[in-house]
């Protein structure tokens, strides 16, 4: 059949939905995923926008095509469209719409909510207005039917939990609770970055793309491939790592550069440096204040012979009414005053950004409407400094102070009472598992651009297939890589420019991380995901980390240790997803199909 040229605009609003869905992925849900990584103090939020642009790239073309299948055809079987390819053009468009919409709201407030069940949603309320109800696949039909999807919202955290709990009491029964943890924890490293290579193997090897035809491959050679890249992993480990976290944390030789790894086993033979009294390690304990505070704290004292703090009544009383004030502030006033904070620091860089926000403070705009003369110039002038202001602020954005609350605020006690909880084990200990959390993080990050990818590809595969060759049958064509590709360099952008408004609420705010717990919370989430993959079943990549994470919290032998009212927050945002994206998506379908016409 022809290329249905008179419906090529719909074909473009749709796959500007698709794009718009992507980024929102990346903004929201990968955001999410990162915050565990950069909540533990393992990677910066720069170099987790490296590391996910990568492997949410490789996850999406290598392993995402099944995922985006059941999506196209599992919800509303391609016979109701009775051949008509320009209805499920429009109707697919209606979901990426609807889904979209609903998720950028929630992105701009910074409420986390899932993405993957966000579109589900909007496709089920899409086939409700186009084809009626009793042709949505409400059931389980073979595990691809709305029954085993949303079975998912329920089971996919408790399994994570679950997976999550139980690496990291075996981090805690072999490392942590030993009297001298540190020896140990290098020594086993090896064996947390062979599970991480056996699992990232297994996903790419067993269920790869179609198009390149791995699936296909005899048992044999999948557990061939599969053990022999996870043991390669860790025999790497083994001969680089291991020597190289000993000679800085147990020798304390802080004379050793990053790029000394390659030396291997010969760091072993290499003397320690003498006075070496500790070694330098960062410190990866969660803080509510930082330098800057402390020190400006500090210098507004004053000093009596004794070095005692001079407290006048004046003082008090200032302290005291400060102290009512912070109080009642509510939290958007919270969060205003931390962003004006870090406004502060970045006017006085010397960078682009920098250039930026003093372009925007120096050249306000004038008296009178924009249409003005002087209001226009002032304008072009403003119009790069956005820009710029968009594309790079996320990079220096305070991930850890919006995270833990200000001290003095309700909120801010709340996760002191949290943290408080969580036993604190030494940073030489936790910096080795911060080796160990970047392979899992990357490993967590391809299990997401594997499953999520399917949000937005899906759809669109199947207004692309249906534009391009005017069938409706065509959406049962595998997903072309391109547009895998396409779609999740766009994730990676929603997660560079966007993401930090979402990660600012998520990670520290559930429960205390370190880097053992971290990528406990990861390798859990990771397995989980695949596990659901590997059946063919989309699930919420963030319902498992959140998941992982409670899992973990839980550890700490408390149940007060977990902020359960930031997770019951997390829990109703997933539950009202599902009607409203739905009856958004429903809506539109049924106006643009129905609507009346000459």
């Amino acid at each position: 059949m022809p290329q249905l040229d008179q419906y090529t605009y719909v074909f473009v609003i749709g796959t500007f939905f698709a794009l718009l869905d992507a980024y929102n992925n990346g903004a929201n849900d990968v955001a999410n995923a990162w915050a565990t990584s950069v909540s533990s103090r393992s990677i910066s939020y720069r170099q987790a926008m490296v590391f996910g642009t990568v492997f949410e790239m490789l996850g999406a073309i290598t392993v995402g095509a099944r995922t985006a299948d059941t999506i196209k055809n599992g919800i509303i079987p391609n016979k109701a469209f009775k051949g008509d390819a320009d209805v499920q053009m429009l109707a697919f468009t209606c979901a990426l719409a609807g889904a979209s919409m609903w998720v950028m709201w929630c992105t701009k407030h910074s409420a986390h909510v899932s993405s993957t069940y966000s579109l589900i949603s909007a496709v089920a309320g899409v086939g409700v207005a186009t084809v009626g109800a009793s042709q949505v696949q409400w059931g389980w039909n073979g595990g691809k039917g709305l029954g085993a999807i949303f079975a998912g919202l329920g089971m996919a955290p408790a399994i994570s939990a679950g997976f999550g709990a139980t690496i990291f009491m075996l981090i805690k029964v072999v490392v942590h609770m030993r009297k001298n943890p540190v020896p140990v924890a290098i020594y086993t490293a090896p064996f947390f970055f062979l599970i991480a290579g056996t699992i990232c193997t297994l996903s790419i090897v067993y269920k790869g793309s179609p198009n390149l035809g791995l699936n296909k491959k005899p048992s044999w050679y999948v557990a061939a491939v599969t053990m022999g890249t996870g043991s390669g992993v860790a025999l790497l480990a083994a001969l680089f790592f291991v020597p190289y976290v000993h000679a800085k944390v147990i020798k304390k030789d802080h004379t050793v550069k990053w790029w000394m790894f390659l030396m291997g086993p010969l760091l072993f033979r290499r003397p320690a440096p003498e006075g070496a009294e500790r070694a330098i390690i960062p410190n990866y304990a969660v803080v509510q204040e930082d330098d800057d505070d402390l020190s400006s704290t500090n210098s507004a004292k004053s000093f009596d012979h004794n070095g005692d703090v001079i407290i006048s009544a004046s003082d008090d009383n200032e302290k005291k009414l400060a102290h009512s004030e912070i109080k009642q502030q509510t939290y958007k006033e919270i969060q205003a005053e931390g962003d004006a904070k870090l406004k502060a620091k970045l006017l006085k860089k010397r960078g682009p950004l920098g250039w930026a926000m003093r372009t925007l403070r120096d050249t306000p705009m004038g008296p009178g409407e924009l249409y003005e003369t002087h209001n226009m110039v002032i304008m072009i002038k403003r119009i790069p400094a956005y820009l710029v202001c968009g594309a790079l602020y996320g990079l220096h954005y305070d991930i850890h102070a919006a995270q833990t609350g200000h001290s003095g605020t309700p909120e801010g006690a709340r996760m002191e009472r949290v943290y408080s909880l969580a036993e604190k084990y030494p940073n030489e200990v936790e910096h080795t598992y911060s080796f160990v959390q970047v392979l899992t993080a990357c490993t967590a990050s391809f299990a997401h651009g594997a499953n999520d990818i399917g949000n937005s590809v899906g759809p669109w595969a199947v207004i692309y297939g249906a534009w391009s060759t005017g069938n409706a049958a065509q959406s049962k064509a595998p997903v072309p890589v391109w547009q895998l590709a396409v779609l999740s360099a766009t994730i990676s952008i929603g997660l560079i420019t966007y993401g930090y408004n979402i990660m600012k609420v998520m990670g520290n705010k559930i429960t205390y991380h370190s880097p053992s717990r971290g990528c406990s919370m990861e390798m859990g989430a990771a397995v989980t995901v695949l596990v659901f993959s590997q059946f063919s079943l989309p699930v919420s990549t963030s319902m498992c980390i959140t998941g992982a994470t409670v899992g973990v919290g839980l550890c700490n032998g408390h149940i007060k240790s977990v902020n359960w009212q930031r997770v019951g927050l997390l829990v109703l945002s997933w539950i009202a997803t599902i009607p409203i994206a739905g009856t958004i998506a429903g809506v539109l379908m049924g106006l643009f199909l129905n609507a009346p016409h000459f």
